[in-house]
């Protein structure tokens, strides 16, 4: 009895042990919920990184469309932080495009506890990231001049036309451009923007932020692509 009860107790200390093990090489990843606009851009781009993700990991990340104007996209995260208190980061993904109240949009999202992910002026800035640099642009139509520039360094790219509700964009951008130089190229356009004293996202043009959640992410799961 005494020779079983040590042999029982050392099977309990080596499952312990590798439960401790478990828990410390397993991905960290939180509870996200990502609202945006229903525009498909964003939607198949974030769809996409939740497909990339371990499977078992992938119902962390809850994608929240909503068809609202952008100042209601922050009622729509705190409303959707309250039913699911679990999901402890919450972000709201938006352009710049024309909203003339941009920078009051973002403050007032930070003053919620909600993470912003805006881009200025399109997410196609973002997008162009992963292949190049982004040029700053001086049209009185920043938005279409922006997805222009970036239809034709994708065609470049990619060796086929940019379409704006492509499913497999986010595939397809890791596949023919390089994540990790596109987040240190997000970076280092805020770094020269603060070197400027230029604080306003408004005036960031080429500019994003989009770049610390998806960073963020690969960064708690260890992703390597």
């Amino acid at each position: 009895m005494a020779n079983d009860k040590k042999i029982k107790e050392r099977r309990i200390g080596k499952r312990k042990a590798r439960d401790i093990g478990s828990r410390a090489n397993a991905p960290d990843l939180g509870y996200y919920i990502i609202v945006t606009d229903t525009k498909a851009t964003e939607i198949n781009y974030f769809t996409g990184i939740k497909n990339m993700i371990p499977e078992n990991l992938r119902r962390r990340l809850v994608i929240v469309p909503k068809k609202t104007d952008t100042q209601n996209l922050i009622n729509e995260a705190v409303k959707n932080a309250n039913l699911y208190p679990q999901y402890g980061e919450i972000w709201i993904i938006f352009d710049r495009d024309k909203i003339t109240d941009f920078d009051n949009i973002i403050e007032s999202a930070k003053a919620e506890g909600v993470h912003v992910g805006w881009s200025n002026p399109c997410i196609e800035v973002w997008f162009m990231l992963y292949f190049d640099k982004a040029p700053t642009y001086m049209s009185l139509t920043p938005s279409v001049e922006c997805c222009k520039k970036f239809g034709e360094l994708y065609k470049n790219k990619v060796g086929q036309k940019y379409n704006k509700g492509d499913k497999n964009i986010y595939e397809k951008l890791i596949k023919y451009g390089n994540e990790s130089k596109a987040i240190n190229r997000a970076k280092s356009k805020l770094d020269s923007y603060a070197r400027s004293d230029i604080t306003k996202p408004s005036e960031m043009i080429s500019a994003t932020t989009i770049f610390q959640l998806v960073e963020e992410i690969r960064n708690k799961i260890k992703l390597s692509y």
